[in-house]
Protein backbone atom coordinates (compact mmCIF):
# COMPACT_ATOMS: atom_id res chain seq x y z
CA UNK A 1 0.00 0.00 0.00
CA UNK A 2 1.20 3.11 -1.29
CA UNK A 3 1.96 6.13 1.20
CA UNK A 4 1.81 8.89 -0.52
CA UNK A 5 2.14 12.70 0.71
CA UNK A 6 2.45 14.59 -2.34
CA UNK A 7 -0.36 17.59 -3.01
CA UNK A 8 -1.08 16.42 -6.74
CA UNK A 9 -1.82 12.86 -5.00
CA UNK A 10 -3.54 14.05 -2.53
CA UNK A 11 -6.31 16.44 -3.82
CA UNK A 12 -7.87 15.94 -7.19
CA UNK A 13 -9.17 19.64 -7.67
CA UNK A 14 -8.99 22.63 -5.81
CA UNK A 15 -10.96 26.00 -6.16
CA UNK A 16 -10.05 28.33 -8.73
CA UNK A 17 -8.63 31.13 -6.12
CA UNK A 18 -6.74 28.38 -4.15
CA UNK A 19 -5.13 26.62 -7.32
CA UNK A 20 -1.69 28.58 -7.84
CA UNK A 21 -1.07 27.94 -3.84
CA UNK A 22 -1.66 24.27 -4.36
CA UNK A 23 0.48 24.32 -7.96
CA UNK A 24 3.30 25.55 -5.86
CA UNK A 25 3.87 23.23 -3.06
CA UNK A 26 5.41 19.57 -3.94
CA UNK A 27 4.10 18.80 -0.42
CA UNK A 28 1.00 20.23 1.20
CA UNK A 29 2.91 21.26 4.85
CA UNK A 30 5.07 23.54 2.42
CA UNK A 31 1.68 26.25 1.78
CA UNK A 32 1.10 26.55 5.46
CA UNK A 33 3.39 29.39 6.04
CA UNK A 34 2.77 30.89 2.99
CA UNK A 35 -1.00 30.97 3.63
CA UNK A 36 -1.17 34.54 5.36
CA UNK A 37 0.25 36.51 2.90
CA UNK A 38 -1.89 34.65 0.08
CA UNK A 39 -5.13 35.19 2.06
CA UNK A 40 -3.95 38.91 2.31
CA UNK A 41 -3.57 38.97 -0.84
CA UNK A 42 -6.91 37.19 -2.72
CA UNK A 43 -8.95 39.50 -0.47
CA UNK A 44 -6.95 42.63 -1.66
CA UNK A 45 -7.70 41.74 -5.32
CA UNK A 46 -11.10 40.45 -4.79
CA UNK A 47 -13.12 37.15 -5.86
CA UNK A 48 -15.75 37.94 -8.15
CA UNK A 49 -19.26 37.18 -5.68
CA UNK A 50 -17.23 37.66 -2.48
CA UNK A 51 -18.09 40.22 -0.06
CA UNK A 52 -16.04 41.52 2.78
CA UNK A 53 -18.37 41.45 5.78
CA UNK A 54 -15.45 42.96 8.21
CA UNK A 55 -11.88 43.92 7.91
CA UNK A 56 -10.10 40.88 6.38
CA UNK A 57 -13.00 38.69 6.41
CA UNK A 58 -14.44 37.86 2.64
CA UNK A 59 -17.24 35.92 2.18
CA UNK A 60 -18.98 34.10 -0.66
CA UNK A 61 -22.62 33.76 -1.48
CA UNK A 62 -25.43 31.80 0.22
CA UNK A 63 -23.31 31.48 3.35
CA UNK A 64 -25.02 31.18 6.78
CA UNK A 65 -22.73 32.77 9.56
CA UNK A 66 -24.52 32.47 12.88
CA UNK A 67 -24.59 35.36 15.34
CA UNK A 68 -22.50 33.56 18.18
CA UNK A 69 -19.69 32.60 15.61
CA UNK A 70 -16.10 34.52 15.73
CA UNK A 71 -14.15 35.08 12.65
CA UNK A 72 -11.02 36.94 12.57
CA UNK A 73 -9.05 37.59 9.75
CA UNK A 74 -7.26 37.41 7.39
CA UNK A 75 -10.06 34.55 6.32
CA UNK A 76 -12.09 33.88 3.25
CA UNK A 77 -15.23 31.65 3.33
CA UNK A 78 -16.40 29.78 0.33
CA UNK A 79 -20.08 30.32 -1.09
CA UNK A 80 -22.62 28.20 -0.05
CA UNK A 81 -20.59 27.70 3.56
CA UNK A 82 -22.36 26.94 7.16
CA UNK A 83 -20.12 28.24 10.38
CA UNK A 84 -22.10 27.18 13.27
CA UNK A 85 -22.71 28.80 16.90
CA UNK A 86 -19.68 29.15 18.77
CA UNK A 87 -17.41 28.49 16.06
CA UNK A 88 -13.97 30.35 16.34
CA UNK A 89 -12.25 30.77 13.03
CA UNK A 90 -8.73 33.11 14.55
CA UNK A 91 -7.20 33.89 11.19
CA UNK A 92 -5.53 32.41 8.13
CA UNK A 93 -8.24 30.19 7.30
CA UNK A 94 -9.63 29.56 3.76
CA UNK A 95 -11.86 27.90 2.46
CA UNK A 96 -13.97 25.95 -0.83
CA UNK A 97 -17.58 26.19 -0.94
CA UNK A 98 -20.09 23.92 0.86
CA UNK A 99 -18.58 23.28 3.99
CA UNK A 100 -19.31 23.23 7.62
CA UNK A 101 -17.88 24.46 10.09
CA UNK A 102 -19.35 23.08 13.50
CA UNK A 103 -20.23 24.10 17.18
CA UNK A 104 -17.82 25.29 19.33
CA UNK A 105 -14.75 24.10 16.44
CA UNK A 106 -11.60 26.70 16.61
CA UNK A 107 -9.46 26.41 13.43
CA UNK A 108 -6.11 28.54 12.48
CA UNK A 109 -3.88 28.81 9.54
CA UNK A 110 -5.83 25.98 7.43
CA UNK A 111 -7.12 25.24 3.91
CA UNK A 112 -10.28 23.21 3.49
CA UNK A 113 -11.52 22.35 0.31
CA UNK A 114 -15.04 21.82 -1.42
CA UNK A 115 -17.38 20.10 1.23
CA UNK A 116 -15.10 20.08 4.25
CA UNK A 117 -16.60 19.15 7.24
CA UNK A 118 -15.89 20.00 10.76
CA UNK A 119 -19.34 19.64 12.50
CA UNK A 120 -18.88 19.16 15.85
CA UNK A 121 -15.93 20.24 18.95
CA UNK A 122 -13.26 19.72 16.54
CA UNK A 123 -10.02 21.56 16.28
CA UNK A 124 -8.29 22.10 12.89
CA UNK A 125 -4.74 24.23 13.28
CA UNK A 126 -2.00 24.30 10.12
CA UNK A 127 -3.75 21.41 8.21
CA UNK A 128 -5.10 20.46 5.20
CA UNK A 129 -8.42 18.67 4.67
CA UNK A 130 -9.23 18.15 0.74
CA UNK A 131 -12.29 18.06 -0.30
CA UNK A 132 -15.25 16.33 1.04
CA UNK A 133 -12.98 15.20 4.13
CA UNK A 134 -15.18 14.62 7.06
CA UNK A 135 -13.74 14.64 10.72
CA UNK A 136 -15.90 13.27 13.55
CA UNK A 137 -17.47 15.07 16.83
CA UNK A 138 -14.51 16.07 18.97
CA UNK A 139 -12.14 14.79 16.53
CA UNK A 140 -8.56 17.13 17.23
CA UNK A 141 -5.77 17.88 14.71
CA UNK A 142 -2.79 18.01 16.98
CA UNK A 143 -0.47 20.78 15.63
CA UNK A 144 2.82 20.78 18.00
CA UNK A 145 5.05 18.60 19.27
CA UNK A 146 5.18 17.91 22.86
CA UNK A 147 9.03 18.54 22.49
CA UNK A 148 8.53 21.48 20.31
CA UNK A 149 10.82 20.23 17.41
CA UNK A 150 10.04 20.87 14.05
CA UNK A 151 7.23 18.19 13.04
CA UNK A 152 8.85 15.18 10.43
CA UNK A 153 6.36 13.51 8.10
CA UNK A 154 7.07 9.87 8.90
CA UNK A 155 5.97 7.83 5.50
CA UNK A 156 8.13 5.30 3.37
CA UNK A 157 10.60 8.18 4.10
CA UNK A 158 10.88 10.70 6.31
CA UNK A 159 10.12 14.58 5.19
CA UNK A 160 11.72 17.08 7.86
CA UNK A 161 8.93 19.99 7.60
CA UNK A 162 11.06 22.33 9.19
CA UNK A 163 7.69 23.56 11.10
CA UNK A 164 7.59 23.94 14.37
CA UNK A 165 3.49 23.55 13.98
CA UNK A 166 1.68 21.00 11.52
CA UNK A 167 -1.40 19.43 11.88
CA UNK A 168 -3.61 16.86 10.28
CA UNK A 169 -2.57 16.78 6.31
CA UNK A 170 -6.74 14.93 4.96
CA UNK A 171 -6.69 13.98 1.17
CA UNK A 172 -10.05 14.14 -0.96
CA UNK A 173 -12.66 11.89 1.20
CA UNK A 174 -10.87 11.12 4.12
CA UNK A 175 -13.42 10.38 6.80
CA UNK A 176 -11.79 10.14 10.67
CA UNK A 177 -13.87 8.80 13.38
CA UNK A 178 -15.23 10.61 16.45
CA UNK A 179 -12.86 11.58 19.36
CA UNK A 180 -9.67 10.50 17.36
CA UNK A 181 -6.51 12.41 17.95
CA UNK A 182 -4.75 13.37 14.49
CA UNK A 183 -0.82 13.86 15.89
CA UNK A 184 1.41 16.57 14.25
CA UNK A 185 2.00 15.54 10.74
CA UNK A 186 -0.44 12.75 10.12
CA UNK A 187 -1.18 12.29 6.11
CA UNK A 188 -4.70 10.54 5.75
CA UNK A 189 -4.89 9.15 2.17
CA UNK A 190 -7.88 9.15 -0.33
CA UNK A 191 -11.10 7.70 0.79
CA UNK A 192 -9.76 6.28 4.08
CA UNK A 193 -11.82 5.61 6.92
CA UNK A 194 -10.91 5.59 10.31
CA UNK A 195 -12.20 4.02 13.40
CA UNK A 196 -13.26 6.37 16.53
CA UNK A 197 -10.78 7.22 19.37
CA UNK A 198 -8.15 6.07 17.33
CA UNK A 199 -4.40 8.06 18.08
CA UNK A 200 -3.49 8.67 14.24
CA UNK A 201 0.35 8.70 13.50
CA UNK A 202 2.46 8.72 10.53
CA UNK A 203 1.59 8.50 6.70
CA UNK A 204 -1.81 6.22 5.86
CA UNK A 205 -2.58 4.94 2.68
CA UNK A 206 -5.70 5.71 0.01
CA UNK A 207 -8.74 3.71 -0.19
CA UNK A 208 -7.87 1.81 3.33
CA UNK A 209 -9.73 1.38 7.20
CA UNK A 210 -7.62 2.46 9.56
CA UNK A 211 -9.38 0.03 12.71
CA UNK A 212 -6.57 1.09 15.50
CA UNK A 213 -3.20 3.25 14.97
CA UNK A 214 -1.64 0.71 13.42
CA UNK A 215 -3.88 -1.80 12.42
CA UNK A 216 -4.76 -0.79 8.45
CA UNK A 217 -6.68 -3.28 6.13
CA UNK A 218 -7.11 -1.94 2.32
CA UNK A 219 -11.07 -1.60 1.76
CA UNK A 220 -13.07 -4.18 -0.12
Amino acid sequence: MNKLVKTAQLYSSTPEYLAPLFESAEYPWEMLPKLKQYIIDLIERGIEGYTLIADGVLVGENVKIYPTATIEGPTIIGSGCEVRPGAFIRGSVITGEGCVIGNSSELKNCILLDKVQIPHYNYVGDSVLGNRAHTGAGTICSNLRSDGKPVVIHGEEDYATGLRKVGGILADGADVGCGSVINPGTVIGKNTTVYPLTSLRGVYPADCIVKATYNVVKRK
